[in-house]
């Protein structure tokens, strides 16, 4: 008999509230607008021959933790989409959107995250793509899949999967 294990990390402290906008005319979330996310970890695989467990959480809520922290109670930019012009002039961030809509954000307040768009999907595949990166930079390769589910608001959310190694 064979089977994988599965280990799931949702905690208080990884959420983070953040203001954003999305790139499609007409849509009522083209204004700026904020949401209180949270953010949930699993991942599967065998368990590791000497402690018996697939990993252990705390290695979980360290990747996590900081990448919550570092966009908490900020303007969340994407920066790889088209529709969106980012600029740093010394302490401010111009931010032009669709070539008519203008912001000025101070530069402590705003997040660039390299996504199309900030939407809640695309925020995961984001969480879950740099999570990877740091579990294989840690030496666990033996996980067979990474999940993060993105929650907006209570009831609303969002899930990627992404097989690793």
């Amino acid at each position: 008999m064979s089977g994988t294990f599965r280990v799931d990390v949702t905690k208080d402290y990884l959420a983070f509230s953040s203001a954003h906008f999305i790139t499609f005319r007409g849509h009522k979330c083209e204004c700026l607008h904020g949401h209180n996310y949270k953010v949930a970890v699993a991942v599967e695989g065998g368990v590791d021959d000497e402690a018996l467990f697939v990993l252990d959480f705390a290695v979980v809520k360290a990747i996590a933790k900081p990448m919550v922290d570092s966009i908490d109670h900020k303007v969340l930019l994407p920066t790889r989409n088209p529709k969106v012009a980012i600029r740093e002039k010394g302490d401010r961030v111009e931010v032009d959107v669709f070539g008519e809509h203008r912001y000025l954000f101070p530069l402590r307040d705003v997040a660039t995250i390299a996504i199309a768009n900030t939407t809640v999907e695309m925020m995961a595949e984001w969480f879950a793509r740099e999570m990877k990166a740091k579990l294989v930079e840690a030496g666990h390769g033996h996980l067979t899949l990474l999940e993060v589910t993105l929650e907006e608001s209570p009831g609303q959310s969002a899930t990627y999967r992404l097989t690793l190694p």
